[in-house]
């Protein structure tokens, strides 16, 4: 059955042909690892699970490839102020090598909580510097770059077809309207190496042919992508805040060294939206996984949570909205553990199954199917083995779950007594302050005649 996805270079869906026989190349950008990544961040992750999860569906090996940006990226959109990562470092009061290893570190363990698949490459940006250089002694040799006091930049105006991915109209762009040209030529040209200030020594920079400094943001995709993939692969995924820029941007280098947009697909996850707004990492204001399990929440519901949107709709986030998927999912897990062993795949609902999945991640039509599956005269052995199958796209880790014995805290067990006694004294309003504080805790008592049953909320 054939895969439908959505490309953002052509703007439709289009079937999916993978360039090679071997594998299929995918390519997801990574954190620049300055801070904690916050739970829109993991949305897309999460997105990019789903998509090589329904290619291996599919029969496909996939070679996944993440890069850890530990420097180049700087806080301005216009090659000015300075790299997140110093900026980290001076933040935290650790060097920028520190908080790099700390936060790749925390990244990879909510990746981790979440159930998503390790890639098969790892890389980093000061990992591949050479390459970095190379690549920009390319650009550099077929013309696309001028130099100015900071740094070497890419002349965008060489090239008729700049920012398409972005559908960017230069000539509507007026200098200065989004960044200040300093020396730069165009308002969208952008650094491909910056130089350490004069006088100043970076904690993070290098030699290369063009003087001391550091690479710029875009150009460690293009290089590590192109070393790991070839210059042309199948499929690169990012948020949607990367195409006006830095996906547009890697596509120009690209072009400029290989003559190839990099990917014959461009697919990109949505916002997740809270109150305020986008979650932004840079505002300081955005909610952690931790966050999440500070509040007693499984990671996987909020996994379960992003599979009820299509990962092109901006997906608006609640803790009501949470605590239901965590509902849901216990009961999928309930329903799941009670099933006996030994049934059969039924091949109706995997076709159906597999038609969803393959029009474009269609994963809320898949999983509205496992609920109607319930409901179905099926068998419950063979509900169980074709819930088993379909979770190798879900990812939920069904399989592996089981109920736990609940440990009671001393003091849970004694307000709950307490509220016990104030209900048979008819003491309603201490009873109910003692079930607010039971809640605080994380637990619900389950009233029952002269007796009471405490679980987990």
């Amino acid at each position: 059955m054939d895969i439908q996805l959505y490309d953002n270079w052509e703007r439709r869906l289009r079937p999916f042909t993978p360039l090679r026989n071997d594998w299929v190349g995918l390519y997801c950008c990574g954190p620049t690892v300055y801070d904690y990544a916050h739970i829109g961040n993991l949305r897309t992750y999460l997105f990019e699970d789903i998509l090589r999860r329904t290619l291996e569906w599919n029969g496909y090996t996939v070679r996944h490839v993440i890069n850890i940006t530990d420097v180049g990226h700087l806080v301005s959109d216009g090659d000015d102020g300075e790299d997140k990562m110093e900026k980290g470092s001076r933040k935290a009061g650790e060097s920028a090598w520190q908080i790099a290893d700390r936060f790749t570190i925390a990244f990879k363990n909510d990746l981790n909580s979440l159930n998503v698949l390790e890639p098969a490459i790892w890389c980093k940006a000061t990992d591949h510097i050479a390459e970095q250089i190379d690549f920009i002694s390319c650009i550099e040799k077929n013309g696309y770059t001028y130099r100015t006091s900071d740094g070497i930049y890419f002349d965008t105006s060489k090239q008729d077809d700049y920012g398409y991915l972005a559908r960017i109209k230069r000539d509507a762009i007026k200098a200065g309207s989004r960044v200040e040209l300093g020396e730069k030529r165009h308002a969208t040209d952008f650094a491909l190496w910056k130089f350490s200030p004069e006088g100043e020594q970076r904690q993070m920079e290098w030699d290369s042919p063009w003087g001391r400094g550091f690479p710029g943001w875009h150009i460690e995709c293009s290089a590590m992508s192109a070393k790991y993939l070839t210059p042309w692969f199948d499929i690169h995924c990012g948020g949607e805040d990367h195409i006006a820029i830095h996906h547009s941007n890697e596509i120009a280098q690209n072009q400029a060294c290989h003559g190839t947009r990099l990917a014959n697909f461009w697919m990109h996850g949505y916002f997740l939206q809270i109150d305020s707004g986008k979650m932004s990492k840079s505002s300081g204001d955005f909610l952690r996984l931790q966050t999440l399990l500070d509040q007693h929440i499984d990671p996987l519901a909020y996994r379960y949570l992003c599979l009820t949107a299509h990962y092109r709709s901006q997906m608006q986030f609640s803790f009501e909205a949470l605590q239901s998927a965590q509902t849901a999912l216990q009961r999928l897990r309930d329903t799941f553990y009670a099933w006996p062993a030994g049934g059969s795949v039924n091949a109706e609902f995997k076709e159906k199954f597999t038609a969803f999945v393959n029009e474009d991640l269609n994963v809320p039509r898949a999983l509205a199917l496992v609920w109607e599956m319930l409901k179905s005269d099926l068998s419950d052995a063979d509900k169980k083995a074709t819930v088993t199958e379909f979770d190798r796209v879900f990812g939920l880790g069904l399989a592996n779950w089981e109920p736990r014995a609940l440990e009671i805290p001393a003091e849970v067990q004694s307000l709950a007594e307490q509220r016990l006694a104030a209900r048979a004294a008819k003491n309603w309003a201490e009873a109910d302050r003692l079930r607010a504080e039971l809640h605080a805790l994380g637990f619900e008592v389950e009233d029952k005649a002269g007796s009471m049953n405490i679980k987990r909320l």
